[in-house]
């Protein structure tokens, strides 16, 4: 009996395979390097671009000359092969894979490490470097040395002011920055049946803070309903009876709100330890918490009240900002002195959009906090969207409140 990698992959754990890649995609960013990494090979036309996509999400809109210099010749290319096609505003690309795109049992890559968030429609989703996104752009295929996989178990539900993010926190300092290097999580158990969708994304977005190559939920009644909604028609995943590496049993009762300290993801203290620690910026968004629950989650508790330090909010796609205009979302957010960016990463990896000077300190929703990302001399701190709602209202680190 197979583990969800091993049956998707149709290999044993250690095995390496050749496999065709359902759905590859890279960013403003590495789609870049992969293109000078495919012209190198000698390719001149891609023969199939049905499955592949180019994002604008990291540095958009561009921040000098350069940046948009670079965009300008990617963008030239995606248009004239035929490529899927995002431009500036459409949002992140594992957002917007998300929204309807990724299947149950498909295999997609990514040129971005958090792309093993898609693990949360039952698919195997996986990072990789511009040199082998252009060996997929000429093939439609590359290599894959089926992991090993850790089983996360997960019982109970979450209370309290606890969210997804402050259990996606707490297993990652349990495993480590290391601890699951090259191995697929795969989240199990009754508790993981009746996690939302959005839920599912957070936590498997964090996988790779581990080491982890893949993140991974079984396609259920959850995933049937969300890919419903898209227009799909997809089955149920049933897991097997499989051998694990290692398993691990969460309670998710006795999951409180967290906060992980610079400059490391799996060093986290609860939130009342660090109540009263002054902030200069809050931010709310990325590919972690930047979905339209979150942002409603935000809008809920910041409505009617004035934020005390300079918060933004960057919705994750364009879908995601429509829907918070439509449901009066946004307004809430405008009206308590929240800033709005373009759908996209916003100032997660620090290139524009609210980088950090000397010395500030930010509490991010995102899902990195090492030294120097958004700002040289800038620390980050990691929070839920409800640790990060309140402690903007304060201007220092403050516990949530339970809705």
């Amino acid at each position: 009996m197979s583990t969800l990698s091993e049956r998707i992959l149709k290999g044993a754990a250690g095995e390496y395979v050749d496999r065709k890649v359902n759905r590859a995609y890279v960013h403003d960013g590495t789609g870049v390097l992969t293109l000078e990494a495919w012209k190198s090979m000698g390719a001149r036309r891609i023969q199939d671009a049905s499955h592949l996509h180019i994002f604008f999400d990291h540095i958009v809109p561009a921040n000098n000359s350069t940046t948009a210099a670079l965009q300008h010749e990617l963008r030239d290319f995606a248009c004239g092969s035929f490529l899927r096609f995002s431009d500036i505003g459409g949002g992140i690309c594992h957002q917007v894979m998300s929204e309807g795109v990724v299947l149950p049992n498909e295999i997609v890559v990514g040129a971005d490490s958090h792309t093993c968030t898609l693990g949360a429609f039952g698919a195997f989703a996986t990072g990789v470097g511009a040199t082998d996104m252009a060996a997929i752009w000429m093939t439609g295929e590359t290599w894959f040395r089926v992991p090993e996989s850790i089983g996360i178990r997960l019982s109970g539900t979450l209370t309290g002011a606890a969210e997804a993010k402050d259990l996606a926190l707490t297993y990652v300092s349990r495993l480590g920055m290391d601890g699951a290097s090259y191995q697929a999580l795969e989240f199990i158990g009754e508790g993981a049946g009746a996690i939302p969708m959005d839920d599912r994304l957070t936590l498997c977005n964090l996988a790779v803070e581990t080491g982890a190559k893949a993140g991974m939920f079984y396609a259920d009644d959850v995933t049937v309903e969300y890919l419903a909604a898209a227009g799909h028609t997809v089955q149920v995943q049933e897991p097997e009876d499989c051998t694990y590496i290692r398993e691990i049993d969460f309670d998710l009762t006795a999951i409180v709100p967290v906060i992980a300290v610079p400059p490391r993801v799996d060093t986290i203290k609860p939130v009342s330890e660090l109540t009263g620690l002054p902030l200069d910026q809050v931010f709310v968004g990325t590919c972690t918490n930047g979905r339209y629950s979150d942002l409603a989650r935000f809008a809920r508790i910041v409505k009617g009240r004035k934020v005390a330090v300079r918060t933004i909010v960057v919705p994750a796609s364009r879908a995601v900002l429509e829907k918070a205009i439509r449901t009066g979302v946004l307004a809430d957010l405008v009206e308590a002195g929240c800033s709005i960016g373009t759908p996209g990463c916003g100032p997660c990896l620090g290139a524009h959009m609210g980088v950090l000077g000397e010395g500030e300190v930010c509490l991010s929703t995102a899902n990195r906090n090492f030294k120097n990302r958004m700002g040289v001399g800038g620390e980050i701190y990691l929070s839920s969207v409800a640790t990060a709602a309140a402690s903007a209202l304060e201007g220092e680190i403050t516990e949530p409140e339970v809705s």
